[in-house]
């Protein structure tokens, strides 16, 4: 069977269909740069274009890069701040085609949608206790998974850490922006993975987005976890297929639905389940503000982050 996936990135949007038997993309994929400002129209014109591009008509899942609850976009933190509280999944529904045609359209958040790939598909199968998959690119999603469920939206990457939001120092952007070696930008890292797992104790981290192509030349650079660190394996097309995935649950109410985290808006629009729609996981860290220097009293490394008090 195939459904169509987009991922809408802070720097890209791409998709394509996937073949939901193999879990992966049945034509290569097509992107288009994320335009800027990235307001809610633009970013739909962009979507119309690369599901266009296919000629596809049907079921379409899509990504967004910040809370989703019931296809209702609730944070924008990498993309325009209209698309607060602006109901994503209607807007592209109505984008992408009418009342008698087109394309029903289930909106979830990336890392969501990243997870349930890499957990069916990837690195995460058969793998029970406590997940994390953390996408690492223009930001830092996370999907946090127990005994398989997902628990959407924890957007983990808005962590508090020695007074800095974490994905502001330790995402890809971040490493891009500030010219920084593998070597410093695993020690970031290291210092993130490090808090995550003092408030989740996974067994296990996958890493995902663009840069774990180049797993090789920094996973080895992290010491000190103690959860198992991988690589994701569906690499950069997990929100891709994971999108398709929560478009075909949403079609048929089926298991792999990430309950309450997404909604479908179009012809074949199903009731979304509202039963768990606002579970959000947010933990701050305010116990490391001690110290002497300017970013909340802490030292600062090296690196760019404070140094631990």
């Amino acid at each position: 069977m195939k459904v169509f996936g987009v991922d809408i990135g802070g720097s890209g949007i791409k998709g394509a269909p996937v073949d939901l038997e193999r879990g992966d993309l049945a034509d290569e994929r097509y992107k288009v740069l994320t335009p800027h400002p990235a307001t809610p129209d633009a970013v739909a014109d962009c979507v119309k274009q690369v599901v266009d591009h296919f000629g596809w008509s049907g079921p379409v899942g899509a990504t967004f890069p910040g809370v989703v609850t019931d296809g209702i976009t609730r944070t924008a933190a990498n993309v325009d701040k209209g698309w607060i509280d602006r109901n994503a999944a209607a807007l592209l529904a109505g984008r992408l085609g009418d009342e008698t045609s087109g394309c029903p359209v289930t909106v979830l958040n990336d890392a969501d949608a990243a997870g349930l790939a890499e957990m069916h598909f990837g690195a995460g199968k058969g793998r029970t206790g406590t997940v994390v998959v953390l996408t690492f690119g223009t930001g830092i999603g996370s999907a946090v998974f127990t005994d398989g469920k997902l628990v959407p939206n924890t957007e983990l990457g808005h962590l508090e850490l020695h007074g800095h939001d974490a994905e502001k120092r330790a995402s890809t952007k971040a490493k891009d922006d500030e010219g920084l070696s593998w070597q410093d930008w695993a020690h970031r890292v290291q210092k993130y993975l490090a808090h995550v797992e003092m408030l989740f104790t996974p067994g296990l981290f996958v890493i995902g987005g663009g840069v774990s192509r180049k797993a090789a030349k920094f996973l080895p650079l992290i010491e000190g976890i103690r959860a198992e660190i991988v690589p994701a394996q569906l690499q950069n097309n997990a929100g891709i297929v994971g999108a398709a995935m929560a478009a075909r649950a949403a079609g048929r109410d089926g298991p792999l639905a990430p309950a309450g985290a997404g909604a479908t808006a179009g012809p074949l629009a199903t009731a979304p389940d509202t039963e768990n729609a606002n579970r959000t996981a947010n933990a701050t860290d305010t116990g490391n503000t001690t110290g002497t220097g300017d970013n909340g009293g802490a030292a600062t490394s090296q690196v760019g982050w404070p140094a631990d008090p």
